[in-house]
């Protein structure tokens, strides 16, 4: 059985043509080809929502396949954009709805927001590395886990960004040896032993990036026995396909708003 490693370094060795194939599966070939002959005509977010094609294809674009059906939650991160910083996105700590409202920006151009290539092709390249990741995960939770990790690692600010995201938070505590039992502590006390253990500066760089990931995969499949690894049993209910607890989201979002 090949390692975590392995299979990580196969799929990333030639992203491209990893995503190309991807995209030639059949499913994937006649939602994209819709999705693009549709998004043009999209003039409101009335619009947007009633095509259940093009909505569901958009969210799961952006990460947020799970919340699909929370139809009245997203109508409020499109209705009120990112322009303010009250904005409702802009209170998330997730910042994947920000993402999603910036791309379908119905709040700032109106009839001309899905004009712009960041809702078009841009979706679609998105589209099409989440559904990679989903592929690789099926196989070996940990690919998933690398890819995701390596797709976010450049947007990564502070301690609790990572935090926020359960998937990245498991990556970085299999890496740092961080047991369930750390992380269900004192959330100061967490940001803190990461920002000492971290430097985030290295996540922009894709050598160092690299060694990182190459140690997660190592430490994954020591942690994980080789009759784990194709489970799925961290792709639960959460924006990311990942699980975290509603008491941390709810924490996180909390000291954000207080200013952190």
């Amino acid at each position: 059985m090949t390692t975590t490693y392995t299979n990580y370094r196969l799929i990333t060795a030639d992203i491209d043509r990893s995503i190309e194939r991807i995209s030639q599966q059949p499913q994937v070939q006649r939602e994209t080809e819709y999705y693009l002959s549709r998004i043009g005509d999209i003039k409101s977010i009335d619009d947007f929502m009633s095509d259940d094609r093009i909505y569901t294809y958009a969210m799961k674009a952006f990460g947020l396949e799970d919340m699909t059906y929370a139809k009245a939650f997203m109508r409020k991160v499109l209705t009120e954009g990112i322009d303010n910083d009250d904005a409702f996105a802009n209170q998330l700590s997730d910042n994947k709805y920000k993402a999603f409202a910036e791309a379908f920006n119905f709040n700032r151009y109106g009839e001309t927001a899905t004009v712009f290539t960041r809702a078009q092709q841009g979706a679609v390249d998105m589209y099409m590395r989440q559904t990679l990741e989903e592929e690789a995960g099926t196989d070996d939770t940990g690919v998933r886990l690398a890819l995701y990790f390596e797709r976010n690692a450049s947007d990564l600010t502070s301690a609790f960004s990572i935090m926020a995201d359960e998937a990245l938070y498991r990556v970085v505590r299999t890496v740092l040896g961080l047991s369930d039992a750390f992380a269900a502590g004192d959330i100061d006390k967490q940001a803190a032993y990461l920002e000492d253990k971290l430097d985030l500066g290295d996540f922009q760089d894709p050598e160092k990036l690299g060694t990182f990931l190459q140690r997660f995969t190592i430490m994954w499949d020591l942690e994980n026995s080789s009759s784990s690894l194709g489970t799925s049993s961290l792709l639960m209910s959460s924006s990311s396909g990942f699980d975290i607890s509603p008491d941390l989201m709810l924490t996180l979002n909390n000291l954000k708003l207080g200013g952190r």
